[in-house]
């Protein structure tokens, strides 16, 4: 029943998500600016901005780019998730927290902790890796969504610069999705610049 609900709740915000075409040059909270060579879509849900941009090829539920351009030290990478129905003793979910001077496997625990409110995640593999002219991380997971336990794949980059923590990461359904869609993905990665001061 509760799965119902939750499907029937995610239904509803999606109608009152706003969807606008998003190609050329983008900037990303006026920090990560990336060229965009084939249109995404920009998602933005009803409620309060994310600290982060969400794109998509074929819808929500299927794929997503995320962009975050200079979360501050103490900033929460998203927003603290709206729980609609509570066990007695449930407690919130934490909310992964960026602060400076965290090392790499730190820093990718934060977006293992984010993605991990949707399901179980597991991490395949951590390399070193340029993000956004920076020194920072490569890292790849897996995901079995709670929800309706679709396998999904996901990639991401993160760097710092300037006490600023600038990522991106690519989630898609494992099968045929992900394989098709991350070369998307990558060609929009891959131009990421910081502009302005961090």
């Amino acid at each position: 029943m509760k799965r119902l609900i939750a499907l029937l709740l995610a239904l509803v915000l999606a109608a009152c998500t706003t969807i606008s075409k998003v190609e050329g040059d983008q900037l990303v909270n006026g920090r990560l600016k990336v060229s965009v060579p084939a249109a995404w879509n920009h998602v933005q849900p009803p409620w309060d901005k994310e600290p982060y941009d969400t794109w998509t090829q074929e819808g929500m539920p299927l794929d997503h780019l995320r962009l975050w351009g200079g979360v501050e030290s103490g900033q929460a990478l998203m927003r603290k998730p709206t729980v609609f129905f509570r066990s007695r003793g449930e407690k919130d979910a934490r909310v992964p927290t960026f602060k400076a001077g965290m090392p790499p496997e730190k820093l990718v625990s934060l977006f293992e902790e984010l993605y991990a409110l949707s399901g179980a995640v597991k991490l395949t593999r951590v390399e070193p890796a340029t993000f956004a002219g920076q020194k920072g991380v490569r890292f790849e997971f897996t995901l079995a969504r709670r929800w309706d336990d679709l396998p999904m794949k996901g990639v991401g980059w993160v760097a710092v610069k300037d006490e600023r923590l600038y990522a991106a990461t690519f989630l898609a359904p494992r099968l045929s999705f992900y394989e098709r869609l991350l070369p998307m993905a990558e060609s929009v990665v891959n131009t990421a610049q910081i502009r302005g001061r961090g």
